[in-house]
């Protein structure tokens, strides 16, 4: 996935879900990780954290 993706992704998550938009990410990384599938685990930490990025250290 591509940065800009990445990041337009975050950035609706947050936009749709709010505070919850962060954790809903990693739990979609934890269920992706159980089944074995890491690329999209990786993709969906890679979200996770361009969220935490956006929302500033003192927010996450």
């Amino acid at each position: 996935m591509r940065e800009m993706q990445v990041h337009d992704i975050a950035r609706q998550m947050l936009e749709r879900h709010g505070g919850t938009a962060i954790a809903q990410a990693a739990q979609k990384a934890v269920i992706c990780e159980e089944k074995g599938d890491v690329e999209e685990a990786k993709e969906w930490r890679h979200i996770e954290a361009a969220m935490k990025m956006m929302r500033g250290p003192h927010q996450s």
